[in-house]
């Protein structure tokens, strides 16, 4: 596999794989509404807002801006990411202690973790750090764990925010905080972006951006072809990534050094992209020929 990948970045004259699905800060394309979130997520932290909320499509990029994010802090500041934000009122904040590389001892009652996270805040705060806690995929957490979460902004160290929170999630997380009985907790955001997907311009500056990281000297993929991926893809960047994958992975079979529209139509015709929004029982064949007709 590993010798596989090799040619692939060689035909094209690459040094590596541009169009991975994992999360990579140095592939990053700043598009204006990613600087914007971005500059959002620095507001919240150096204003020191209790709580910042990011929202956005799945694939839309916000994971790869948390990464940016967390190689630009301070030393003085503690990051904590907990991913595990469906856990019920006392297992959110095990899981939180345990972010912090603090025990969390499973026969604790909640009182006493409670404590303990409140000690640690303020040991932290002694010291001139601060902590701030990163809940990714955040639109899973529930009503009464966001009333938990609201509780840890609370605990505050003279006119100073011991704890930081930040919450990155899909549209849904938005419409949640948004809820009239949670009024209390929507007051203390007070820092906030949704990003959008890509426009068709956007898209065809992505591949070329991620491209050139990945060492090209050149445009590879043709103009019709970004045009197709985004009409596809609608602008979402992790469904880019794997479409334009794709299409390369075709265009090297073919020894082709470009990657054309028909590439990409083939991809699609052969049914080995699932992104998109595809319809479980609709053919690969039906599905590009709605497209075509709906482009018409």
């Amino acid at each position: 596999m590993g010798s596989t990948l090799d040619i692939y970045t060689a035909h094209f004259g690459l040094t590596e794989r541009p169009f991975s699905l994992v999360p990579d800060p140095d592939f990053l394309f700043w598009s204006d509404h990613h600087r914007r979130a971005f500059s959002m997520l620095e507001y919240g932290i150096l204003t020191r807002s209790p709580i910042t909320v990011i929202t956005g499509e799945v694939g839309a990029g916000k994971t790869t801006l948390l990464h940016h994010l967390l190689k630009s802090v301070d030393e003085d500041v503690q990051v904590a990411m907990i991913s595990n934000a469906h856990q019920d009122r006392g297992e959110l904040l095990r899981w939180t202690l345990l972010a912090l590389d603090q025990p969390a001892d499973s026969d604790a009652s909640y009182v006493e973790l409670f404590a303990q996270f409140q000690e640690y805040l303020i040991a932290e705060y002694a010291r001139g750090r601060r902590v701030i806690l990163i809940f990714d995929e955040a639109q899973n957490l529930s009503r009464e764990a966001l009333e938990e979460l609201r509780m840890f902004t609370n605990i505050n160290g003279n006119k100073d925010e011991l704890v930081q929170l930040v919450l990155v999630g899909q549209p849904e997380l938005r419409s949640l905080v948004l809820r009239p009985d949670l009024r209390q907790f929507a007051q203390r955001v007070a820092a906030s972006f949704h990003l959008t997907a890509m426009t068709a311009s956007m898209v065809k500056d992505y591949i070329n951006h991620r491209l050139e990281v990945a060492g090209a000297d050149r445009n590879i993929f043709q103009a019709p072809a970004c045009e197709l991926i985004h009409e596809t893809t609608e602008g979402i960047p992790r469904l880019v990534n794997q479409l334009c994958d794709l299409s390369m992975v075709y265009s090297f079979t073919r020894g082709s050094q470009n990657v054309t529209r028909a590439v990409v139509e083939q991809v699609l015709e052969d049914g080995v992209f699932f992104g998109g929004g595809l319809k479980a029982n609709t053919p690969p064949v039906a599905i590009h020929t709605q497209q075509k007709q709906a482009a018409k």
